[in-house]
């Protein structure tokens, strides 16, 4: 007997005549909310004056104790994504977004109230747990139902999903300023108060978003769509059960494909004022090196949409390829333009990197779903996200360290990354060589008709 409850499956199966293009917007409600931890770092000064209000007092917090709260964040969204995977696939995206919703707004909520009461743990459960939960159970929701609305055009469809999780933090950012702005008082700095109003506002988002989603009814495909007779290369028209897929080496290796990726990106992306600024310096100042740091964002959010487009042109094995073959190139050109201090070469490379950093993210989930079909790929896609999860430790702690290392030993700040930059490239040398010996997934981890119909009924 069908499910007809408001979040279920059945319930959700579009009526004829839907517009496909609906589901895009549905999933920007959802990542353009949570691309807000790309932005948190905007609380950590005023957090850190709760008690002083202009200046740090005895009893505030200090800035690493307060760095842990987007790290909680971003550990459990890995986590969260890689338990809930299944249960996302198999409940739908309206459970899943409404669910992502709960928590990261109820995560603000709780954590104004840590403010509130001055209780630092209390905000690592709210925003670092909770909202971690929801930003790992938001940021995959939308994969699955994306890639088969769009049969057509996967990466495409993906990309425009992702691009507001890069982009999130340009939204967050201001607004943020602007509310702690409007709620600042000689006698406090206005964060609980912000923290709730974010708190609301991305939760009535999320929840529209929930609201428009929809599912294909069995069978449907695009007007006009003729799925091609013979499938390209790399591209299955069978589905690989999640816990199967596990057992795959085409799995882990598209694991390292995207941990070097992201390792090679992210470790920088959080060094970058401060890299411009010691490899340049006299010429990029603090507040030039602030729109350097915003450009980049900007290029993070455009390569995610303009690289998985092009993965529909020139298929995800040979974009990855081309990510691994140019970044290479360009991190490894990175220390000349210190040499001969071109800012605008420098610039113009990191913009490139960055592009494919976050095409990356937005590209893999196409590649997921040529290596294992499209009934799982949501779930699986969730347990891959451990990658980005692993990558955010390996790539700061690689750039932080060495440079430490360099500059301990008496090399000049501007030479300080060099060593690093040249690791980042033989990292996508790598990549490029993992990517290389990916192949189709053998058919003895195809799932078998009769265990596709008992999933789809569970």
């Amino acid at each position: 007997m069908a499910n007809t409850s408001y979040f279920s499956r059945d319930r959700i199966v579009a009526p004829p005549g839907y517009s496909r293009w609906l589901i895009p917007p549905a999933a920007l409600c959802v990542h353009l909310c949570i691309g807000q931890a790309y932005a948190f770092s905007v609380f950590n000064l005023p957090m850190t004056k709760l008690i002083g209000i202009t200046k740090s007092a005895p009893g505030d917090w200090a800035l690493t104790d307060l760095g842990w709260i987007f790290s909680l964040g971003i550990f459990f969204l890995g986590v969260s994504a890689a338990l809930l995977g299944r249960w996302v696939e198999e409940g739908g995206p309206r459970l899943a977004m409404f669910t992502a919703a709960l928590c990261f707004g109820g995560g603000f909520v709780i954590s104004a109230i840590g403010v509130y009461v001055h209780n630092l743990w209390v905000i690592y459960f709210g925003y670092g747990v909770l909202g971690g939960f929801g930003l790992g159970i938001g940021y995959i929701s939308p994969v699955s139902t994306l890639i088969k609305w769009f049969p057509d055009r996967p990466g495409m469809a993906t990309g425009m999903a992702i691009m507001g999780f890069g982009g999130g933090a340009f939204i967050a950012s201001p607004l943020s300023v602007w509310l702690m702005r409007q709620f600042s008082s000689p006698t406090h700095v206005g964060v609980a108060e912000t923290f709730l109003v974010m708190g609301a506002i991305y939760f009535c988002f999320m929840t529209v978003g929930s609201v428009i989603v929809r599912v294909p009814a069995p069978g449907w495909k695009p007007e006009g769509y003729v799925a091609p007779a013979t499938p390209k290369k790399l591209v299955t028209t069978k589905d690989v059960y999640v816990y199967d897929a596990l057992k795959t080496p085409q799995f882990w290796l598209i694991w390292w494909v995207l941990c070097l990726n992201v390792t090679a990106g992210i470790g920088v992306l959080g060094q970058a004022s401060a890299m411009s600024q010691e490899m340049f310096p006299g010429q990029v100042t603090a507040i030039a090196a602030s729109g350097f740091v915003g450009l980049m964002s900007l290029f993070n959010m455009g390569g995610r949409f303009f690289w998985a487009s092009m993965s529909d042109l020139l298929g995800r094995k040979n974009t990855y390829f081309v990510f691994f073959a140019l970044g290479a190139a360009l991190y490894a050109a990175v220390p000349y333009t210190g040499e001969i201090g071109s800012v605008a070469l420098f610039v113009l490379a990191y913009g490139i990197i960055f592009s494919m950093y976050g095409g990356g993210f937005a590209t893999v989930p196409a590649y997921l779903k040529d290596m294992f079909g499209t009934r799982y790929v949501g779930a699986i896609h969730g347990m891959l996200i451990t990658a980005w999860s692993a990558a955010g430790i390996f790539g700061p702690v690689l750039v932080n360290y060495i440079r430490a290392y360099n500059v301990a030993h008496g090399v000049a700040k501007a030479q300080a990354y060099n060593v690093t930059m040249y690791l980042m490239a033989g990292l996508l040398v790598i990549g490029f060589i993992c990517n290389f010996f990916i192949t189709a997934v053998h058919e003895r981890h195809h799932m078998k008709v009769q265990k596709a119909g008992a999933e789809a009924s569970a």
